[in-house]
Order: C-alpha cells, then structure tokens, then sequence
C-alpha cells in the first residue's frame, strides 16, 4: 500500500511540472518580487513629498492650491492600502493606480509653478530634492516595466495550454496589470502661461 502511495504521488508530481504548476511557483514569487520593488519606489517618492512642499512653501506659499494638491494626492496614495491581496483584486489595483497618477500628475503642476520663481530653483535644498525625485521617478519606471514584464509572462502561463488546466484546477487567475497610458494622461502637466501677471513670482524677496 505504501509503494502504491508513492508511485500515486510520484505520478502526480511529474503531472503538476508537465502542466506548469512550478512555472506557476516561480512566477507567482516573481511579481511579488517585482511588486514589493515598486511599492518601495513609490514610499521613496511619497516621503520626498513633505520636504518638498515645505521648500516651496518657503518661496512661493501663494501657490496655496498647488501645494495643497500635493498633499492631499499623497494623503490619498497614504489611503489605500497596498496589501497582497490587491495583486488579485482588479478593482483595488485601479484605485491604487489611480491615486499614484494623481500624485505624479499633482507633482508636475508643482514642478511646473517652481519654474517662476528664480530664487527657488537657485535654492540648493530644493535642487537637491528634485534631483532625489527625478531620480526616483526613473527607477519608479524601471520597477514598473519589470513588474509589467512579470505580470505579463505569469498571465500568458495562466492563459496558454495545458497549463490553463492547472489555473483552473489551483485558482490562479490573471493578475491586474498598470494601464500605462492612463496613468500617463493623469500625470500630464497643466499648461501654463509664463506671461499673465499670476504667473510672476511672489515669494521670498
């Protein structure tokens, strides 16, 4: 009866590696990989925010609505809880991709403002915050790309023959993946006019 025992799971575990379920394994473990290291460069750029608003503050506190935006984007992204259980939840990934593009879009408008006010940009605090964040930014798009690629490889797994056969037999599902070009529109800077007097610089003398 033993060697009956081990000859059944002996079969079953070849089974399970001929239909994908270790591709499964090693591709579930990726995206979780690849998503930890997005959520780490979206709190890199979430804890730049508070430095960078009081620094403006300090040269153009008239640009009260931008710098209000601002804050109230990242008290958003703060809000929504990135848990695990959002890789599987379509509708919770929209709500978290959709508070982190109106932070970068509540970001541009802010970087766009700076442009007017000479003192502020010579500043070499604010220099060095928006060096920290411009780089962030980059590898923001760097872990994203590759959390896409992940995400991508782990659905077409989830899709193809036969290992569509074990997601159905497992739950594995496709996972939600970024809408690129929506979170692109949302960051879109706001166009400024340079020469209406609102636009001049106020801040410190």
């Amino acid at each position: 009866m033993r060697k009956f025992w081990l000859l059944l799971s002996a079969i079953l575990t070849l089974n399970l590696s001929g239909c994908g379920y270790n591709s499964f394994q090693s591709g579930d473990e990726q995206v979780k990989s690849s998503w930890s290291e997005v959520l780490n460069q979206y709190q890199r750029r979430a804890d730049l925010v508070p430095n960078l608003v009081n620094t403006v503050k300090g040269f153009a506190a008239q640009e009260k609505d931008i710098l209000l935006g601002v804050t109230n984007a990242r008290a958003k992204v703060g809000s929504v809880q990135a848990t695990p259980e959002l890789l599987n939840n379509p509708e919770a990934f929209a709500k978290f991709q959709s508070a982190q593009g109106e932070l970068s879009g509540a970001l541009s408008r802010l970087l766009v403002v700076t442009e007017n006010y000479p003192q502020l940009k010579s500043d070499a605090n604010f220099r060095d915050l928006q060096a920290q964040l411009e780089g962030t930014e980059n590898r923001i798009t760097v872990a994203r790309n590759r959390y896409i690629k992940s995400v991508q490889e782990y659905n077409v797994l989830v899709r193809s023959f036969p290992s569509n056969l074990t997601a159905m037999m497992f739950g594995y599902k496709v996972k939600p993946n970024f809408a690129v070009e929506n979170e692109k529109e949302l960051a879109k800077p706001p166009a400024v006019d340079f020469g209406t007097p609102a636009a001049k610089p106020g801040g410190a003398q």
